[in-house]
């Protein structure tokens, strides 16, 4: 079985919980509540627990920021484009969609994938080439969310948005130079949210291919967000106004 390595508290205790991947073993390196805790859930799941030291930990993980636990587990389990419309129908409510175009970084990355879970996103559509892809560090910079969360890979931007367009979705990309404002955008609808990359923002043939650029209101100096504050910006507004929405159906 083709394996990968996971590290961080948070990232091996999520990938316990979601039960998407399976578990080869986990090395510890130290002890602590919170690591013992985690020995003790992957125990009673018969997964090996093995102590090792954290020189070892650190030469399995190739990093520093391993928090003394590391696991071998089968790859990402990627989703395909049909589980995610699954996931919305099955809970009744509009699909929710985070489209990152070219993020590379991360950190940025697993920040947006942390917010969408919390926001209520069912899933993510990701390039396969030129951004950065689910692995152990994004899933460490995500805190573990990515470890419950739908990602999706596809080779062509454009045209999985022409095919959420077929499918209803409407695709919402940010421009600070757009007219409309985030505030007053209806996202309560089929929504497909385009974030752009780190230093050139959406790419020209993608946000052609938006039905709306929105920009987010700002004052001061700088004139532009990081990718993922702009992206959790969004997600919340539109959390917040399907929050409302589902208030108000309930009176």
């Amino acid at each position: 079985m083709k394996t990968e390595i996971l590290y961080g508290i948070h990232p091996v205790l999520e990938a316990l919980r979601a039960a998407r991947r399976d578990f080869v073993e986990i090395c510890m390196a130290k002890s602590s509540p919170r690591l013992e805790k985690l020995a003790t859930d992957a125990e009673s799941c018969h997964i090996p627990v093995k102590r090792i030291s954290l020189s070892q930990v650190k030469a399995m993980t190739g990093t520093d920021h391993h928090q003394g636990v590391a696991a071998r587990v089968s790859p990402y389990p990627f989703a395909e484009l049909s589980d995610i419309f699954d996931k919305a129908e099955s809970s009744a409510r509009q699909p929710f969609l985070l489209i990152p175009d070219t993020v590379s970084d991360t950190n940025n990355l697993g920040a947006l994938i942390r917010t969408a879970l919390c926001a209520g996103v069912d899933g993510v559509i990701l390039l396969k080439d030129r951004s950065a892809l689910p692995t152990p560090a994004v899933s460490k910079a995500s805190a573990g969310a990515m470890e419950h969360i739908l990602v999706t890979r596809v080779t062509n931007l454009v045209s999985t948005i022409k095919e959420l367009k077929k499918k209803g979705v409407w695709v919402i990309g940010t421009d600070k130079a757009a007219n409309q404002s985030l505030f007053n955008t209806d996202l309560t609808c089929s929504l497909g949210f385009v974030i752009g990359g780190e230093e050139k923002g959406i790419r020209p043939l993608v946000s052609k291919h938006c039905d709306l650029l929105i920009r987010i209101p700002q004052t001061g100096q700088i004139d532009s967000l990081n990718a993922s504050v702009a992206g959790a910006l969004v997600m919340y507004e539109a959390f917040r106004q399907r929050e409302m929405m589902k208030v108000r159906s309930e009176k």
